[in-house]
């Protein structure tokens, strides 16, 4: 029943690598970086309204962004998790588990990034009509899994058993194994053998399964919520919230169960997806001109300049000359001029910001 689908979105991520337009202040999921007119996590939102009762549709975030969300998606606050310190997904996960079944035990949820991007919207919703049906019928743990095409090794990668798919539905299989980002030579060996696919961090089951499964494989952080499992949704919830967060490791769902359950299953599909995760996978989603530069809602003179991206404010024009593939990034008091390989670098720099000047461009 489509009353009993929920939706928990994690938007508590600090976007470093999207430093320096992405700040601890306002983050990569609440800009509009794609230059649509919607933020990420906007359009995350209306990705699922029509999959999910928006009434039922939950938010965790940090204590400062709280109202960001609120104002960007207009949902009733009452629905916007805070956390008090930033503990990884499973806590997070926890969280939103603990409030929305007090709310609906019977709640089936969808748990999403904030700051991924899918183009196929249409596929997108059958395919999640699918997997709520699924879990809905199932003590499964199911998770999407992206038809990789090309060799990433920025991504995780799930390998199905695709000798044996699941009988009525579209792609789905058992999971034999989670592996973690690949270097290059394992990677082309993944997208050779067909069945291997990205990780979406897209996961969907019933309340109760992935409680059943924080209780059997992080007992910890099960007990520590479930303590104040009467104080969800009253006026108590907020200061068990810090005191259960204050106790609780830092670790992620996939490293804490989904990699360790023998429930899990994936349906294998292409959505046009990427996790939006760096500037470089930015550029590879964006249009290019006849240079095959990036140029994000900016204006730029490019001459002898070809694979760049550049995101100017509105206002400003650069003129460059000479530049193959670099990152020109100006959000008004920082210029980042990067070359696009040494990426892997930018939180050596963001570092060497904070150490420099404080917090103040951070």
């Amino acid at each position: 029943m489509k009353k009993n689908r929920y939706l928990l979105i994690m938007a508590g991520g600090v976007g470093s690598r999207f430093w320096p337009l992405s700040r601890k202040e306002k983050p990569k999921q609440f800009l509009d970086i794609l230059g649509t007119g919607e933020t990420l996590i906007q359009m995350t939102y209306r990705r699922f309204k029509d999959i999910c009762p928006p009434e039922n549709i939950y938010v965790v975030t940090n204590e400062d962004s709280t109202d960001t969300v609120t104002g960007q998606l207009g949902i009733d606050s009452d629905h916007v998790l805070a956390e008090p310190l930033r503990r990884n997904t499973a806590p997070c996960i926890a969280y939103g588990i603990f409030r929305i079944m007090a709310e609906n035990p019977d709640a089936v949820i969808a748990v999403t990034p904030s700051d991924h991007l899918i183009k196929k919207e249409d596929e997108f919703r059958e395919v999640m009509n699918e997997a709520f049906r699924f879990a809905s019928e199932n003590d499964a743990l199911l998770t999407l899994g992206i038809r990789p095409d090309r060799p990433e090794t920025g991504y995780g990668y799930i390998q199905a058993n695709t000798l044996q798919p699941v009988d009525g539905f579209k792609g789905l299989h058992k999971v034999k194994a989670f592996t973690e980002k690949p270097e290059l030579p394992m990677a082309k060996l993944f997208i050779e053998s067909g069945d291997f696919y990205w990780n979406s961090g897209i996961f969907v089951w019933k309340a109760s399964t992935i409680l059943a499964s924080f209780d059997r494989h992080l007992p910890d952080i099960y007990h520590t919520f479930d303590e104040g499992r009467e104080l969800f949704s009253t006026a108590s919830e907020k200061e068990f919230i810090k005191r259960a967060y204050a106790q609780c490791s830092s670790i992620s769902v996939d490293y804490g169960i989904m990699e360790k359950a023998d429930n899990v299953y994936v349906i294998c599909t292409d959505l046009g997806w990427s996790d939006l995760g760096t500037w470089s996978s930015l550029y590879l989603h964006s249009d290019h001109d006849r240079n095959d530069n990036a140029v994000l809602n900016s204006k730029a003179l490019t001459y002898n300049s070809e694979g760049n991206i550049i995101s100017l404010p509105s206002g400003k024009i650069a003129v460059i000359q000479g530049l193959d593939d670099y990152i020109i990034i100006d959000s008004g008091d920082v210029l980042l001029i990067v070359s696009r390989d040494q990426e892997q670098n930018l939180k050596l720099y963001l570092d060497d910001v904070g150490k420099a000047t404080g917090e103040q461009y951070l």
